[in-house]
């Protein structure tokens, strides 16, 4: 299936609600700034010349397809990466912590991999989430058990065992454990069925209203569009759209390459 009949089989679904209301205000702090970012791996050059920000209380969308450098730029600006040019969070320097230590400032990374420890238990997990940020990590356990409410029903069970939608619900409380000031969440729809969209769609509206900040790399163009404030489309390793979702929904080329209309 192709990435706009995808796209459009989501919207199908009804995978979230319009955050056009939600959108974050012009003095909204800064949390996150890329400027002239370039990555290679090798002689190959994955990112070229990026620039995109996140405000706070923002939900900011990457949007493109396979290949076009959003799990680069996601991993890169969780310090993950070398890189030429600027990535700050709050206004420090990605390039001079390690990504345990952006952990522990509050800019958490949820892998499009999940990277769960398979042979542990759900509740296990979601303790190990809390190693850098044990205070009160019982209330956001309870926080997770109320967002994805099968998680508690699986408390005892091994992570492998799980289907992947429960991973994926997993893999999201066990970074919202580490008490996120900024999540940083890679391809969290990734070959998920339709039922759970949505519960992914009710939980991302939710850890919005607890006050995280969020910055979303998506295949599902439908689905980021109903959920961010802003919108960047990457391609080949640059930004080729920017905007809010309802004046990029009005992009010709964005109906035709990704919304299939």
């Amino acid at each position: 299936m192709s990435d706009a009949e995808s796209v459009s089989s989501a919207d199908d679904e009804g995978t979230g609600t319009d955050a056009a209301s939600a959108t974050a205000g012009t003095t909204a702090e800064r949390v996150l700034g890329v400027e002239d970012l370039h990555v290679t791996y090798g002689e190959v050059m994955a990112l070229r010349g990026v620039d995109l920000h996140v405000d706070e209380g923002e939900i900011v969308g990457l949007i493109g397809p396979n290949g076009a450098g959003k799990t680069t730029l996601a991993n890169t600006v969780s310090g993950f990466l070398d890189y030429e040019g600027s990535v700050t969070y709050r206004g420090e320097d990605v390039h001079e912590k390690k990504p345990s230590d952006l952990v522990s400032a509050g800019l958490v990374h949820c892998s499009e991999d999940r990277d769960l420890f398979g042979h542990l238990s759900v509740a296990d997990n979601l303790e190990l989430g809390a190693y850098r940020h044990d205070e009160g990590w019982e209330e956001r356990r309870d926080f997770v058990y109320d967002l994805f409410p099968r998680l508690e029903e699986r408390s005892d069970q091994h992570a492998r065992t799980m289907s992947g939608g429960e991973q994926q619900m997993l893999a999201i409380g066990r970074a919202l454990m580490s008490d996120p000031d900024l999540l940083v969440l890679d391809e969290p729809t990734l070959g998920l069925a339709p039922v759970i969209l949505q519960d992914i769609s009710d939980g991302i509206e939710e850890i919005r209203e607890s006050g995280v900040t969020i910055l979303l790399t998506e295949q599902n163009v439908t689905f980021t569009m109903n959920h961010a404030d802003r919108v960047y489309l990457l391609e080949q390793g640059r930004v080729e759209r920017e905007g809010h979702p309802d004046e990029l929904r009005g992009d010709e080329y964005i109906r035709d390459a990704y919304l299939g209309h």
